[in-house]
């Protein structure tokens, strides 16, 4: 499931059923499969397997879970007391020299032993969750969530500083369906916004720009230009994504995308205002 954007946390009478208020957290979205023959498949967004790339995490699901749950959530890496997003991106290796520790932070289950569970309203599978998860601890947790208003609101203020991105409200009674929905809707702090990448700018492999379209249909080139670990993880996900080489009428010749993906920018106001590119979304 992909939440949809909101702009301000709803009600908890606002929807029938009720809601829950869970952390948006800032890391790599990734279904955790737990096999019968003993082997973890974590599975990004893109369908690509990441448990080469997060060993400790793999492990650990192996060892802790048995064979038969499937759960939900996100890769998330911790730095000097928050998270940090750009230490996802850096190889096992690099982070363990750092001692840069990654957890896997569930909010959902989708199956349990023997039984597809998600026909069942999020209220129950919240409750499976807790029980397949009571036995185990750091690096593998059960994502932070409340039923209280107020409570998301003073989250949202004061987890900004620890890296939180925003609250994801979600309706209790809500089965769990592939794709996006208003069953779910995520709040996140406005110094960010979303975008669907149209093209990429200079060699298609490492990309320096990239040309976005903004909600009101404006489109943007990016700037400045980005970063070597940026060009190389934008040119890893366009592969076997792109089209023709256009001449756009305001921002020069482009390599278009056949298939756009969603990506998170920065903007700065002042007298030239710029869109900084800050990743490709892993949340929908």
């Amino acid at each position: 499931m992909r939440p949809r954007p909101a702009d301000e946390i709803p009600a908890q009478g606002s929807t029938p059923g009720g809601l829950q208020y869970s952390l948006k957290l800032d890391g790599f979205r990734a279904l955790a499969f737990i096999l019968e023959d003993g082997k973890v498949f974590l599975q990004s967004r893109s369908r690509r397997d990441l448990s080469r790339e997060f060993p400790e995490i793999a492990a650990y699901l192996r060892d802790h879970l048995p064979p038969g749950i499937v759960l939900d959530g996100e890769l998330c890496a911790y730095r000097d007391g928050r998270l940090n997003f750009t230490d996802l991106l850096r190889s096992h290796s690099d982070r363990k020299l750092s001692g840069v520790p990654v957890s896997y932070i569930a909010f959902d289950i989708l199956a349990v032993p023997g039984r597809d569970v998600r026909a069942l309203p999020l209220r129950e599978r919240w409750e499976l969750l807790g029980a397949a998860l009571q036995d185990v601890g750091p690096p593998l947790q059960r994502v932070l969530a409340t039923l209280d208003e107020e409570t998301a609101h003073v989250w949202f203020r004061d987890m900004r500083a620890v890296g939180v991105e925003g609250i994801v409200a979600k309706a209790l009674n809500s089965p769990y369906r592939a794709g996006g929905t208003w069953a779910w809707r995520k709040i996140r702090h406005s110094d960010t916004r979303d975008g669907v990448l149209l093209g990429v700018y200079g060699p298609v492999e490492r990309p320096q720009a990239l040309l976005v379209q903004l909600p009101g249909d404006r489109t943007v080139k990016t700037s400045p230009r980005l970063t070597p670990t940026q060009s190389r993880q934008v040119g890893e996900l366009v592969r076997g994504r792109l089209g023709e080489l256009t001449d756009h009428p305001d921002h020069g010749p482009v390599r278009m995308l056949t298939e756009p993906l969603l990506v998170e920018l920065r903007q700065a106001a002042g007298r030239h205002e710029t869109a900084r590119f800050v990743r490709v979304r892993s949340d929908g």
